[in-house]
């Protein structure tokens, strides 16, 4: 599919003169930082917390307790 050009009119001195030091703050050209918005706002949903624990206990993954065992031999070890 070919690019399709997009225009938006009467935008407020005040939202152009925010956008533009976003642009700048982010090292990129208005165009590029506009890209990234729509980008952003039109990508996949983020998950809450409470979602990926959900989806992570769907899949029936477990993390082990490696990390709590490892710490207390430390811990002990002294």
């Amino acid at each position: 599919m070919a690019p399709t050009n997009v225009s938006v009119k009467n935008v407020p001195d005040e939202i152009m003169e925010r956008l533009r030091r976003r642009a700048k703050r982010h090292h990129r050209s208005l165009q590029g930082e506009l890209m990234a918005i729509l980008e952003e706002a039109t990508g996949p949903a983020r998950l809450s917390v409470d979602q990926a624990e959900a989806r992570l206990r769907a899949l029936g993954l477990e993390t082990g307790d490696d990390a709590t065992s490892w710490i207390r031999e430390l811990r002990d070890a002294r």
